[in-house]
């Protein structure tokens, strides 16, 4: 069911469907409004939240939970876990599972995102059509891992309750300045950062191994996404905890990784095997 062959806008919209696309427009017009309500104190915390909350997307979210690049203490795991819930990208479970999918299926019929389907598309719309995702992926089988744990089966269910408590102390703590420049600003800044990775790394940049699909290295993201944009290097070595493989491709969540890893806390840290490298590798 492509999305190039079907109303998309004039589809029947399920409820969770209103409720993303709503949360995901407020957050937008929110951003639109902080010129008009500039605060240094506001602009400041909007930055230092930025950086951690969409740190652990990638940190938690991706190296951690999704491909299990490497394994953390219960106590720290569940800590940037709930950081990155505040992202205000989804649950644990949902991003998890959809990603995974994205990595068995990529470019096929079966990718949640496909660029196959257009930019915009696989940039932002897939998220608001649940019908197209279950569709395409099924039940959400492929996270058994999350879902025989209590505190993310908690998360999903309470997600909800868990950002309108994060909002309402950004209220009481700063009023509007601070819900506008933390929840709009900083919000917009990460979900484009999430979202370029599944677009446009998937469109434009170059290829250092033969993956067999469209995912593209760009090296002018690698600051903005932390690291996440070297994504063909990604996509040819899915459970590598680093991805910029080179020493000049800046890959913050690796330095991350490898700071926690010296005070013992990261473990079992995972990388390509040179056997790995030189069967990926292009023949010049």
């Amino acid at each position: 069911m492509s999305i190039q062959n079907r109303a998309y806008f004039r589809r029947k919209w399920k409820q969770i469907d209103v409720m993303r696309a709503s949360v995901v427009a407020v957050v937008h017009l929110l951003c639109l409004l902080a010129p008009f309500h500039y605060n240094w104190e506001a602009l400041r915390l909007s930055i230092v939240l930025s950086i951690v909350t969409g740190f652990s997307i990638t940190f938690s979210y991706h190296r951690n939970l999704t491909h299990q690049s490497f394994k953390l203490p219960k106590w720290l795991e569940y800590l940037f876990a709930y950081s990155a819930l505040l992202a205000l990208q989804g649950d644990p479970i949902d991003w998890v599972s959809i990603h995974r999918f994205h990595h068995k299926f990529t470019d096929s019929d079966r990718d949640p995102h496909s660029p196959i389907e257009g930019f915009w598309f696989s940039h932002i719309l897939w998220i608001f059509d649940t019908d197209y995702i279950k569709a395409k992926c099924g039940r959400r089988n492929n996270v058994r891992d999350l879902k025989g744990q209590w505190f993310y089966r908690f998360l999903q269910y309470t997600q909800v309750l868990h950002i309108t408590i994060f909002c309402t102390i950004l209220y009481c703590c700063g009023g509007l300045p601070y819900l506008i420049w933390v929840v709009g600003f900083g919000g917009t800044i990460r979900y484009h950062g999430t979202l370029l990775v599944n677009s446009a790394c998937h469109i434009w940049g170059s290829q250092a191994w033969k993956t067999k699909d469209t995912s593209r290295n760009i090296w002018w993201l690698s600051i903005y996404t932390m690291g996440e944009s070297w994504h063909n290097n990604h996509h040819a070595f899915e459970s590598s905890a680093r991805h910029g493989l080179e020493w000049w491709q800046i890959d913050l969540t690796w330095y991350f990784i490898r700071f926690f890893e010296a005070l013992g806390l990261a473990t079992d840290v995972k990388l390509p095997s040179q056997s790995k490298k030189q069967k990926m590798a292009f023949v010049h």
